[in-house]
């Protein structure tokens, strides 16, 4: 699966895919899955209730691209997309991390494999003082642990069970991508 995403960013490198907002992202990724997957049913924003009979655990209830067997019996991969076009850092970086935590759990309840795939234009995603929610995504820290919703009342929280670090490799003309696996984690 790795060189099939691989071959998605080098494709938007090479400027023969153009993605410009989250959702031309998901179609565009989609369209490349299907290709290189004809055998497999790549779905968008597929409900977990449809894939599973027990849900209350999800932090999030649908799946931005999930891969499935054409009988639906193996789940293959689900991927969680990211394009932030608007500012709004620390909260979209919460939603990062949101993201990640659902693609655990998804992990946990059967996936095969589990992605985070975000692309940014905007610097401040990766440079910048590397304090709270920052940290993780500009380079000092790794994700792990309880992350705490960076800003409001501050109410909500996610735990990242595995620890991942957040590379921002370079794509074409100041759009970066960064790729995290999320792993199984033991059941406590």
């Amino acid at each position: 699966m790795n060189a099939i995403v691989q071959d998605f960013i080098q494709s938007i490198a090479l400027g023969q895919t153009e993605i410009y907002n989250e959702f031309s992202l998901q179609h565009e990724f989609g369209i490349h899955l299907r290709k290189h997957l004809p055998k497999m049913k790549v779905r968008f924003e597929r409900n977990v209730s449809s894939l599973f009979a027990t849900t209350s655990q999800f932090k999030k209830k649908e799946i931005d691209i999930c891969i499935c067997s054409q009988n639906g019996a193996q789940k293959h991969s689900a991927f969680e997309l990211k394009f932030p076009r608007n500012g709004q850092h620390p909260e979209q970086m919460f939603s990062f991390c949101k993201d990640i935590a659902f693609l655990e759990q998804l992990k946990q309840a059967g996936f095969l494999n589990t992605y985070f795939l975000a692309f940014v234009d905007d610097r401040l995603f990766y440079e910048g003082a590397a304090k709270g929610i920052y940290a993780p995504f500009r380079g000092s820290h790794p994700l792990t642990g309880t992350i705490q919703k960076p800003t409001g009342k501050k109410d909500d929280f996610v735990i990242i069970s595995g620890c991942y670090t957040i590379n921002w490799e370079p794509v074409r003309n100041g759009l970066k991508y960064a790729l995290v696996e999320t792993q199984e984690q033991p059941t406590p």
